[in-house]
């Protein structure tokens, strides 16, 4: 790779102030890059470019190369498969003609002469800026295929190779590169190889904007893009400001485990949110030092108050701000004079309500002072392990492992109820609002490191750094599974419209593919990330992929087998010798195979079997079962033996994810509370939900390369 040939293509471009390359440069920059594009050359005349056909030899490709012209279908500046001199000729008058009339005012270079590309498949690859995530690299079908069924899929630049092949086996019409109906299969490696140094160009170059090689025409022997677009910034361009991950925990650590929290705004006045605070801080437990902060008062619930936060002899860690937005600047600038590290800012009427201007404002006060800022327009939060209710909701204290965030009040609000009803143990409950600088990256940054988290959940409108965020989650989610629930799946259409790659990065597809590449599970709606949420940590990391199912009645397990398709399961194919064993406990009735059938009558010693059975053969890396409400095996009692036996196999050292669906009258629903209670995830009146929990286990294990 050749980067002083690009780099000073680069420069020369830029300055001239032109924002998008011509094809001869763009060649030269493949070149430099060993990206395959056809030999070609530059013709000022029609003699010029008789000549160049002849060199090539066979039909060849004519195309009009202007700074001006950046679309050359649409001013009829492209002539394919033109053959013989006198024909070369006709398609440079032609071609110069067409583009005089489409933009008069045009610089004609001259006409591009290209070696013609065709046979194989066509694909499309590319990269786009994504002001999210930066530089993205894309691919996916070419010709009328991507246009239509927009069949792309999206990654992080800079990739490796296996990230590259990766994305050629991601899209959905991945069958058509292996070679159907006869055809010759492509050659996957040297596609991979493109996407790989297009992906490296842009990382080594931030100020290409837009790159397409549209087609690329892959074959058994190799791979070569027929055209390359190239767009470049012509303003500076700068990656935002990252502190570094000992910065973030030092701060972070100091958030959630402060020694010392002051309510600036706190009140005795009841329905005030600053009386709130002081309440959950005061009746949660809390044991570090409590400053009020008001200056209309000496005592607030039998502590001392101070007029400021300058006022309090002490170090303070965390300020928790419940006084007016109009406020917030002047007693944030006495924060950081007084040295406190982070403040919770709880108000709104900031960037949500239209007033970016004051939220501008705090967030140079913060950068001034360095102080990290969570909010504005937020609950507050909740930290377990240091009983710390720094919030104006309701007081949550069931410790476990689970931390959750949220970007809205009324999702917060959700998590906490849905927290107590179902008894779920958190770590964590922090609202981040309008993420004027404390975000989803600094928390997990923070959860990575912190033993009392082992699943992180978040709900998010946006990400401000998208690629921070992958960063901090590639590393969490090595250890821990992180659940997202991302609102706004609509796409929002074509962000460049003159650019297939931009045009085709639609804010969901691009925030889909991006997020599954940082190890992240996405989880369809509120409810199921949060029985994600609920579930991961109770469940045992499969050893391997073959599942299980093993029912009482087979509508259910027609059901829980679909559910398996649904979500990237893998149904065992059982071997003749354990399809024998399993004969040995279902009627004659039944079915083996898989799912296992053992019939809706069949007594508690049936169900008890099979389950055994699953159990311990080391080639069953899941079970699901499927329980059916019958007189013969009620559900408590289905319940109580399933618990047992696999708590037994535990004390034993096998530990394997078991998963529920339970049918049945209302009984089935204290029998699945029973389950969850003894860590087996089992849920009533649904066959999709359990098999979905299991398929997001699944998905964190393979990110985190544990199968």
């Amino acid at each position: 790779m050749d980067q002083s040939i690009v780099r000073e293509i680069l420069d020369k471009v830029r300055a001239e102030g032109r924002e998008a390359l011509t094809a001869p440069e763009g060649k030269q920059i493949c070149d430099a890059y060993g990206i395959p594009a056809p030999w070609e050359g530059l013709a000022t005349t029609p003699d010029e470019a008789a000549a160049l056909a002849e060199e090539i030899g066979g039909p060849v490709a004519c195309k009009i190369v202007s700074p001006e012209i950046l679309h050359k279908t649409e001013a009829g500046g492209v002539i394919v498969g033109v053959e013989g001199a006198g024909a070369v000729r006709e398609a440079f008058d032609k071609i110069v003609a067409n583009a005089k009339a489409y933009n008069a005012s045009a610089s004609i270079t001259g006409v591009l002469v290209q070696q013609m590309a065709s046979g194989g498949q066509e694909v499309i690859i590319g990269a786009t800026t994504d002001p999210t995530f930066g530089k993205v690299v894309a691919f996916g079908l070419g010709g009328v295929l991507v246009e239509v069924l927009k069949d792309v899929t999206f990654r992080l630049a800079p990739l490796d190779l296996a990230e590259a092949k990766s994305m050629v086996d991601g899209i959905d019409a991945a069958e058509v590169l292996h070679g159907v109906r006869g055809a010759d299969a492509v050659d996957v490696d040297a596609l991979a190889a493109v996407i790989q140094r297009v992906s490296t160009l842009v990382t080594d170059f931030p100020e290409i904007r837009e790159f397409d090689l549209n087609p690329v025409f892959a074959a058994a022997d190799g791979a070569i893009a027929a055209d390359v677009r190239i767009l470049v910034e012509t303003g500076e361009v700068t990656e935002p400001v990252r502190p570094s991950q000992e910065e973030i925990l030092r701060v972070m650590n100091r958030l959630m485990n402060p020694r010392s929290v002051a309510v600036i705004g706190a009140s005795d006045t009841e329905g005030k949110i600053g009386n709130s605070v002081m309440k959950n801080l005061l009746g949660g437990g809390y044991a570090g030092e409590i400053y009020p902060i008001n200056p209309k008062a000496d005592e607030i619930m039998g502590r001392k108050a101070y007029p400021a936060v300058g006022d309090i002899p002490g170090e303070v860690d965390v300020a928790v701000f419940a006084i007016p937005a109009k406020s917030v600047a002047a007693a944030l600038t006495e924060c950081g004079e007084k040295g406190v590290p982070a403040a919770v800012l709880i108000p709104s009427g900031f960037a949500e309500t239209g007033n970016q201007e004051l939220q501008d404002e705090i967030v140079a006060i913060g950068r001034r002072y360095g102080v990290r800022m969570l909010g504005p327009n937020i609950y507050g939060y909740y930290y377990t392990p240091q009983n710390l209710c720094a919030t104006f909701c309701t007081p949550y204290d069931v410790r476990g492992g689970v931390a959750l965030t949220s970007q809205s009040g009324g999702i917060g609000m959700a998590i906490l109820g849905f927290s107590r009803t179902t008894k779920m143990g958190v770590s964590a409950i922090v609202g981040l609002g309008n993420k004027s600088d404390v975000d989803e990256d600094d928390l997990l940054t923070f959860f990575e490191q912190d033993d009392n988290t082992q699943c992180v959940a978040m709900h998010l409108e946006d990400l401000k750094d998208g690629r921070a965020f992958v960063s901090a989650a590639q590393r969490t989610t090595k250890t821990k599974p992180v659940v997202v629930l991302k609102a706004g799946r609509t796409d929002m259409g074509a962000r460049a419209a003159g650019s297939h790659t931009g045009a085709l990065a639609g804010d969901d597809k691009v925030y889909d593919d991006i997020l599954r590449q940082a190890g992240v599970v996405r989880a369809p709606g509120l409810n199921e990330m949060l029985e994600y949420a609920r579930s991961l940590p109770l469940m045992p990391a499969p050893k391997g992929e073959n599942v299980v199912i093993i029912t009482g009645a087979g509508g259910s397990g027609v059901l829980l087998s679909d559910a398996c398709v649904d979500n990237g399961l893998s149904l065992m194919d059982i071997p003749p010798d354990l399809d024998e064993a399993f004969r040995k406990f279902i009627p004659p009735f039944g079915a083996a195979g898989n799912p296992i059938d053992i019939t809706g009558g069949e007594p508690p010693s049936t169900y008890e079997a099979t389950i055994r059975l699953g159990l311990e053969d080391p080639r069953i890396h899941a079970l699901i079962l499927g329980y059916w409400h019958t007189i013969v095996t009620p559900p408590m009692v289905f319940a109580e033996l399933t618990a047992r036996v696999v708590e037994e196999f535990r004390a034993k050292g096998i530990d394997k994810p078991v998963v529920a669906s339970l049918a049945g009258d209302t009984e089935v629903e204290k029998a699945c509370e029973y389950l969850f209670d003894h860590k087996v995830i089992a849920y009533p009146y649904t066959t999709e939900r359990p098999v979905a929990v299991l398929g997001a286990k699944y998905q964190w294990a393979r990110a985190a390369g544990l199968l």
